[in-house]
């Protein structure tokens, strides 16, 4: 695919199959992730692949309860992260940890890896999707365990990647909100 056609056609993939992601192919998007520009040539980040399926349902569920004691009585997420059969990782066979090191413009950096990381899955014929309700439970000295993250550095991208199950609909976009000054 050409780039434009990468971009317009990446989507949040929410249903996946059961194929397994080869290790080569999981190489390869962190490798183009790598190519990302990052303040200073810094390089912040760090990419913790787990394809181990008992350990994302423990990982789910625990996100899930934190999410829960986070949220007020009504919130609109509450009934959704009840549901014991939502699973935050849409049973994506693959979880893409990407972190920082903790300093200046270190997750600015590691989100414009996570971006080509995306569009790079895409390109492979993989979904993704940056998965928020898992961040602030890997933030937390449980998370950070369980992952197994390296100290001084920070989870910014949690992002899983699998074969779709079926095509994402394209998502129409509001115009661009240009100012020009001349």
């Amino acid at each position: 695919m050409e780039l434009m056609e990468v971009i317009r056609a990446r989507r949040s993939v929410r249903t996946y199959t059961d194929l397994p992601v080869q290790r080569e192919t999981l190489e390869r998007l962190v490798n183009a992730a790598i190519q990302a520009p990052s303040a200073v040539n810094a390089q912040p980040w760090h990419f913790t692949v787990i394809r181990n399926p008992l350990l994302l349902d423990r990982i789910s569920a625990a996100a899930k309860r934190h999410i829960l004691e986070l949220t007020p009585p009504g919130g609109p997420m509450r009934e959704h992260l009840s549901d014991p059969l939502f699973h935050i990782f849409y049973h994506a066979p693959v979880l893409i940890l990407i972190s920082a090191k903790d300093g200046d413009w270190s997750k600015e950096d590691s989100a414009l890896a996570a971006e080509i990381l995306m569009l790079a899955a895409c390109a492979e014929g993989l979904g993704s999707c940056w998965i928020g309700f898992a961040q602030r439970w890997l933030e937390t000295k449980e998370g950070r365990d369980m992952v197994g993250l390296p100290q001084g550095y920070v989870p910014v991208a949690p992002i899983i990647v699998g074969y779709p199950r079926e095509s994402a609909p394209a998502v129409p976009r509001k115009p661009a909100d240009i100012r020009w000054i001349d």
